[in-house]
Parts: C-alpha cells; structure tokens; sequence
C-alpha cells in the first residue's frame, strides 16, 4: 500500500486542519476529505471508501460515536479512531462498543499520534497502552459489593447484558430474542438494580469485565 487513505471528521475548521497538518508530513497517509459532522462522515465514508476515519466524539447531527456505530455496520473494513478531549473511561468504552478500533486524546503529542496510527494500522495494538492501562486501572479500582456478580443473574438477563455489552439497542436486542422492547427495557431496569449499577454505560463496563459480550 502506498498509504493509508483518512477521512478526518471534526466539526471544527481548525481542527481539521490542524490534524491535517500533522498528518501531511508521514507520506503513510494521504488525507482525502474533510467532515464537518457525523452524518456527512458516514455519506463521506460511503464516496470515498478511507482505510480510516478520524472521528471527533462531539459534532453535530450525529456524533462521533453514533457516525462510528453506522460506518462499522456498513463499511466494516474501515477503521474509525475516535478524537477527544477527555479520558473519561465512560467514552471509551462506549467508543469500543460502537466498533471504533481506537482511541486518541487531542493532546498527546503529535509523534504520538502518528507513532499509536502505525500500531493500529499495522494491527500492532488496538488501544494506546495509556488508555488501556487507564481503563485496566479503572475496572480493577471499582468496588464490586458481595453478591453482585454475572451469578445473581437469570439465563435471560446475562443474555440481556452480553448484547448491551456488545453495544446493541433495546430495539436490537428485541429482535434478536424475539420478545416486545418494553419487556427488554423491564429487563434491563431490573438488572441494574441487581446489580447496584447507575446506567446503561456502567452496565457495558460490567459486561466487559465480566466477559459477557456477544459476538455476532
């Protein structure tokens, strides 16, 4: 391959640009477009056909992770980074949930970027070891009261939490096992309060640690 073709998604000019400018140097990539919001990077996705999207998690109409979730279902091939500010493990989770391949913060250092780009490209690593230690650290610290493990769960709501793991809707999940959505809400309702967990985000970090995802 002569380079890797990336599509950059932010809905901020300067940004772009920015991110163009760091790229430009490294003949390994070759920017083709430019989105300013998650939908039009999905359309752009579609056009073009990128090796990778770099995709800022907050934009307009779609956001990054709801433009990542659409791109991995129709264009699985494509790998999607997503851009943040935050290291808030809830995003990366989240991210890895919706397909995204990895995960980079705005302000590490531009040999950085472009060092983590190559391992993800060259299908070295999938994380930066900063984020992943960081999410390790993150499940290892949470407190897990007695009795509130995968065990205290029905067959039906371990299946339940394998599918929110996997990053699936209450629609989704709905048709899947064949029963009403509000039943798949009622489900999901009463295994948060088994497990003394806050939201759906905490549930997939649940799923995660516990290996209950499910794969398609």
């Amino acid at each position: 391959m002569n380079g890797y073709r990336v599509l950059i998604a932010d809905d901020h000019p300067m940004a772009r640009s920015a991110i163009r400018s760091l790229l430009d140097p490294d003949p390994s990539f070759e920017v083709i477009g430019e989105a300013e919001n998650g939908e039009q990077a999905f359309h752009l996705c579609g056009e073009l056909q990128p090796d990778l999207v770099l995709m800022d998690i907050n934009m307009p109409k779609w956001s990054g992770l709801e433009a990542t979730r659409e791109v991995k279902k129709a264009y699985p091939h494509i790998k999607v980074v997503i851009l943040s500010v935050s290291d808030d493990v809830g995003d990366l989770i989240t991210a890895i949930q919706f397909g995204a391949q990895g995960y980079l913060l705005k302000n590490l250092e531009p040999d950085d970027w472009i060092n983590y780009l190559h391992a993800l490209l060259g299908e070295d690593s999938e994380l930066s070891r900063e984020m992943a230690n960081r999410l390790l650290h993150r499940f290892r610290q949470e407190d897990q009261p007695t009795g509130t493990g995968p065990e205290i769960l029905t067959p039906r709501e371990r299946e339940i939490v394998m599918y929110v793991g996997a990053g699936k809707t209450n629609r989704e999940i709905s048709e899947t096992l064949i029963i009403a959505e509000n039943t798949v809400k009622n489900h999901v309702k009463n295994i948060l309060d088994k497990l003394q967990l806050a939201n759906r985000v905490q549930l997939a970090a649940f799923a995660v640690r516990h290996h209950l995802i499910a794969r398609e």
